[in-house]
C-alpha cells in the first residue's frame, strides 16, 4: 500500500478488497460497471442501465479512435475499459486503487482479447504515474468521491492530458444549495468528511483554464439506481449470503436507504461533467 495514498484513500482501498464488498459489487451493482446507471425504466437491469452510462458519455466525446489514448480514473472492474476498445479500438490505462478489483479487471480483459489495449495500473488518482500530457481523454465514473483530494484530482488530469485533451466524468455530489449537516449519515458510511458538487468542479474546472463543454444534471437517475439496487439486494438476499456476510449485507441496505432519502430531499446530486483543456 502506497504510503502516498491519503487517509480516505486508504480506507477506501481497504473497503474495496475485502471480500464482502468485491462480491457484492461484481454481483448485484452492475457486474463489469459499477457506477450509477442511466435507466429507462424502473425496473430494468442494473447491468444494462450501467452500460447505457458508458454508452451515453461516449456519445458526448468526439474524435475517439484508433489512436486515443484514455485514462479511466477509478476503473473498478474494467467494464468501461472494454467498452471503449471494443468499439473505437483505442488504448485505454485503468487507475485504480484496489488490487482486488485489477485482478478481476485484468481476468476480465484477458478473456476479451483486449490486452494489447488496456492496461491496468495498481494507483491513486490523487497522484497518476503517468506522463505529462500523454493522454487524449480523460475519464472517471463515480469514483472522484472517494478523494480528499479532489482539487488534485482534477490537477493531475490537467496535468497527464494533452492540450486540447477532454476531461468526461460522473460524480456522486452535494446539491449547490445542500444545507449544512444534513448528509452526515451518508458521509459517515463512505467515510467521508465532505462530497463534491457541480459548482465545486466547476469552479476548479476554471481556475485550471478549462473550458466547459456540458453539464447534463441527471440526479433523478441517481434515486432510481439506488432504489434498484437496494430491491435487488433485498431480492437476492438468500443467495447473496453465500459469499458476503449478513452484517455487511444489513449495514448496505441501511446506507443505501440514507443515499435514496438524502437524493429525494434534494441533498444529493448526480449528472455527466465534460470539459475541454485549452489549445496551447
Amino acid at each position: 500500500m502506497s504510503k502516498s495514498y491519503s487517509g480516505v484513500v486508504k480506507t477506501a482501498q481497504e473497503y474495496y478488497n475485502s471480500n464482502d464488498a468485491d462480491n457484492f459489487y461484481f454481483h448485484i451493482w452492475g457486474g463489469e460497471d459499477i457506477h450509477i446507471g442511466i435507466y429507462q425504466e424502473n425496473k430494468e437491469p442494473i447491468a444494462n442501465a450501467s452500460q447505457r452510462t458508458v454508452e451515453t458519455m461516449a456519445d458526448h466525446v468526439e474524435n475517439l479512435g484508433r489512436n486515443s489514448k484514455v485514462v479511466d480514473l477509478g476503473a473498478g472492474y474494467g467494464g468501461a475499459a472494454r467498452w471503449l476498445a471494443t468499439k473505437y479500438q483505442c488504448h485505454v490505462s485503468c487507475i485504480n486503487l484496489s488490487e482486488t478489483q485489477n485482478q478481476r479487471n485484468r481476468m476480465l480483459t484477458a478473456e476479451a482479447n483486449l490486452n494489447d489495449h488496456i492496461e491496468v495500473i495498481d494507483g491513486s488518482f490523487e497522484n497518476l504515474s503517468m506522463s505529462d500530457n500523454s493522454a487524449d481523454l480523460a475519464w472517471s465514473q463515480d469514483a472522484i468521491l472517494h478523494s480528499g483530494k479532489r482539487e488534485q484530482v482534477l490537477s493531475e488530469v490537467d496535468r497527464v492530458l494533452q492540450p486540447g485533451g477532454e476531461f468526461i466524468f460522473t460524480d456522486p455530489m452535494q446539491a449547490d444549495d445542500c444545507p449544512s449537516g444534513v448528509l452526515q449519515s451518508v458521509l459517515d458510511r463512505i467515510h467521508l468528511e465532505t462530497l463534491g458538487s457541480f459548482a465545486f468542479y466547476r469552479e476548479v474546472a476554471n481556475k485550471l483554464g478549462w473550458q466547459e463543454i456540458n453539464i447534463v444534471d441527471m440526479t433523478y437517475q441517481l434515486i432510481r439506481h439506488y432504489t434498484r439496487v437496494l430491491e435487488e439486494l433485498v431480492s437476492r438476499q438468500h443467495e447473496l449470503e453465500q459469499f458476503v456476510s449478513t452484517d455487511y449485507i444489513v449495514r448496505m441496505q441501511d446506507g443505501l436507504k440514507h443515499w435514496i432519502n438524502a437524493g429525494e430531499k434534494g441533498y444529493l446530486t448526480w449528472g455527466i461533467m465534460h470539459f475541454r483543456l485549452p489549445e496551447k
